[in-house]
């Protein structure tokens, strides 16, 4: 589960933010520093990263196993699950990197600047399953969704390797397989702008994908499947004034997070929305509120960060906070 919204404020600033929605909460905020070394669970290959990165991870042993957050140059990466299109390699690929699926937030904000430059490197990378590797890990299913302050946002599909590169104007992603075909079930809710996108073409992501009218169309329904958060978060986003500055962006997420944040169901499913984070990719500042707490905290990768020399796991308070008024 997961969904993924990036927005952009009149000024330029881009908030991309997320629901996570696993069985309980493994994870929290992290930095990793310039010139990491890490394990590849594979083949157990040392990596070196070349840039900082603030976000939400574990720790492994010799590795940090994360699920999403921003580097140095403003590049953010997060992974969601991916049901049914995934298309692993049980063979070796000692040409390429080899990958378990969930190191590749980490490996692509570790080693690359820009969307564009994911994209020129996708080829070398290999994802592998667990079948033949140092360190047994099955056959994970996911896949990832990258942007940058140019405001291009992609999803990057393991159906095929190279992993296949899909433009995303809309700015919503979620689980399903077949990202066109929400895009079509989208123009049952809103009329999409002719132009939204041309084949072939890169694009960034707009503050209104619609001509405005949704005079005849359908209302989303409260279904917490893939294509229904899809339709709800691109409905609601598109309804939504358009932020200001990073502040006002980061209030808006949060209220069109509301419209997707799984709860506790644990009669009907397994899973729930355990985080939601921000990232503003200009000041590169993250923003996380785990699920009981309800309150953000706000971690910021500054310049001095950049010269830090070890990884450094904040604390998680995953408490109700309240603000208690008491008599008059």
């Amino acid at each position: 589960m997961c969904t993924s919204i990036l927005q952009v404020a009149k000024n330029g600033t881009h908030m991309f933010s997320r629901t996570m929605d696993w069985h309980e909460l493994e994870s929290g905020p992290v930095f990793a520093p310039r010139d990491y070394e890490w394990i590849a669970d594979f083949d157990q290959r040392t990596v070196q990263n070349k840039y900082a990165i603030i976000g939400v991870g574990r720790n492994k042993e010799n590795a940090i196993d994360m699920s999403d957050g921003v580097n140095e140059w403003g590049l953010s990466v997060q992974k969601l699950t991916f049901r049914n299109g995934t298309n692993l390699y049980d063979e070796p690929q000692a040409d390429k990197e080899q990958l378990a699926p969930y190191e590749v937030p980490f490996y692509m904000m570790g080693n690359y600047k820009s969307v564009a430059d994911i994209v020129e490197h996708l080829d070398e990378i290999r994802l592998m399953s667990g079948k033949n590797s140092a360190i047994p890990y099955g056959y994970p299913e996911l896949h990832y969704a990258a942007t940058d302050p140019t405001g291009r946002i992609v999803i990057i599909e393991p159906t095929v390797q190279p992993m296949n590169v899909i433009e995303n104007p809309i700015g919503v992603v979620t689980n399903a397989f077949n990202f066109a075909h929400q895009v079509e079930q989208l123009e049952d809710y809103m009329n999409l702008k002719p132009d939204l996108q041309k084949e072939g073409e890169t694009s960034v992501v707009q503050p209104h994908i619609s001509t405005g009218s949704f005079a005849g169309k359908k209302v989303p329904s409260s279904a917490y499947t893939p294509t229904g958060r899809f339709i709800r978060a691109a409905y609601y986003k598109e309804k939504t004034d358009q932020p200001t500055d990073e502040k006002e962006a980061l209030i808006s997420s949060w209220h069109l997070l509301n419209s997707v944040t799984v709860p506790k169901l644990n009669k009907y499913q397994h899973t729930h929305s355990v985080y939601r984070s921000a990232t503003c990719l200009e000041s590169r500042s993250y923003y996380f509120e785990p699920y009981n707490r309800l309150g953000i905290t706000k971690y910021q990768l500054t310049d001095e960060m950049l010269n830090w020399k070890y990884p450094h796991f904040y604390n998680i308070d995953d408490h109700l906070r309240l603000t208690e008024v008491m008599g008059e």
